[in-house]
């Protein structure tokens, strides 16, 4: 089957304004030692406002809900609106409050977009078709790393701390405008459509949702005991400064953006559950030798290159899995899918710096096992979508 024409020339779009998303998202990470002391935040306390906004992700679906209920596009500008206000808070007020709430809003935006677009496309694309286009769209995610986080990298280098908030605010304004203009208005709500305890009901009554649901917080909660820690682990190392660790971003986003492309070139040949099986088994095994890569600033990068590589290639075959396990109830469960990585994050973010504190290579193998553990939960994900 098809994808029309009109469908296609709306995925550079959405894949630039997601790429504005997760570099919000993303730039704490590599950035956290230039962060935290630009506001006066030590390793635990920013560990607990990750860990923080993770959990608060956990209220997203409420909001993201409103997709089901009142269309794909009021979603989507929900998102933006919410990402553009944080943003617009540091600016406005340089302090760690500002910076916390910037951390929330970064959060709840991409978790109210992400699952609004995911459910659009959703609902215009074939199953079967459907993991090439939402392939695509993740390269955004690659894209923040390797094109986004480097230029936050220089405008805080050159211009300071609040240069990069400043690039934030006015793209997230371009890209309201930008939704406006170039996505159809929603239709009138339906007297008849399902409310939003009717689409958390019908999630939370699917096995198959439940153990997707799953999934998705072992896969994040892995990867998150890396995530929180990897810029301090390479500036303690290696002593990577600013610019040092902007570059092994962008090598990060080349890894990830491989792992984008093998999903749009062989999940929907393959099958997305499989796709989903050997990414995981990737995952452990990058994880198990990260350590010993490691030894060397060279090896380490590499070792970093294949577990986000890995990883990357694991969620993005996840998302279009899940889109079609309760089609009824799309964008309520894609909006739990979000929810559930923000879960995994938040648990990873909380015991993150703790466990870094009894050596990298403790963490590294906790990552490998909670990977493995994922395995079980994927067995259980069924898809009801077949056409």
């Amino acid at each position: 089957m098809k994808v029309k024409r009109k469908y296609w020339l709306k995925v550079p779009l959405i894949t630039i304004i997601r790429t504005v998303l997760n570099t919000g998202f993303r730039m704490v990470f590599p950035f956290q030692p230039f962060f935290m002391q630009g506001f006066g935040i030590g390793l635990e306390q920013m560990a607990r406002m990750l860990a923080g906004r993770s959990f608060v992700g956990l209220f997203s679906p409420f909001l993201a809900s409103l997709a089901d209920s009142r269309g794909r596009k009021t979603g989507m500008l929900v998102g933006l609106s919410l990402f553009s206000i944080g943003s617009l808070a540091v600016v406005i007020h340089e302090s760690i409050i500002a910076f916390f709430i910037f951390i929330l809003l970064s959060l709840l935006g991409k978790s109210v977009f992400d699952p609004s677009i995911q459910a659009y496309f959703g609902d215009q694309i074939p199953y079967q078709r459907r993991g090439l286009v939402l392939a695509l769209t993740e390269m955004s995610w690659s894209g923040a790393f390797f094109i986004g986080v480097p230029v936050v990298g220089f405008l805080l280098d050159r211009f300071g701390l609040i240069s990069a908030f400043w690039m934030l605010s006015i793209l997230g304004l371009i890209a309201i405008l930008s939704v406006v203009v170039s996505i159809p208005p929603d239709p009138e709500p339906r007297q008849d459509r399902p409310s939003l305890m009717a689409n958390f009901g019908t999630v939370f009554s699917s096995p198959a949702a439940l153990a997707g649901l799953s999934l998705m917080v072992l896969i994040c909660l892995g990867n998150q005991l890396v995530n929180v820690v990897f810029g301090v682990w390479l500036n303690e190392s290696f002593a990577f400064q600013i610019a040092a660790l902007g570059g092994a971003s962008a090598v990060i986003g080349l890894s990830e953006l491989i792992g984008e492309g093998g999903v749009s070139l062989i999940s929907d040949r393959l099958s997305k559950k499989k796709a989903v099986l050997v990414g995981l088994l990737g995952s452990s095994l990058s994880a198990a030798v990260l350590p010993f890569l490691g030894r060397t600033r060279t090896g380490a990068v590499i070792g970093l290159f294949f577990f986000y590589l890995s990883f990357e290639f694991t969620i993005v075959s996840v998302i279009p899995l899940m889109t079609g396990v309760v089609p009824e109830a799309r964008a309520t469960l894609m909006a739990l899918n979000i929810a559930s990585a923000s879960l995994g994050r938040g648990m990873g973010s909380l015991i993150a710096a703790p466990i870094y504190n009894v050596g990298f290579p403790f963490t590294a193998a906790l990552t490998a096992g909670v990977n493995l553990l994922a395995l079980i939960a994927l067995r259980h994900v069924v898809v009801k979508e077949k056409g």
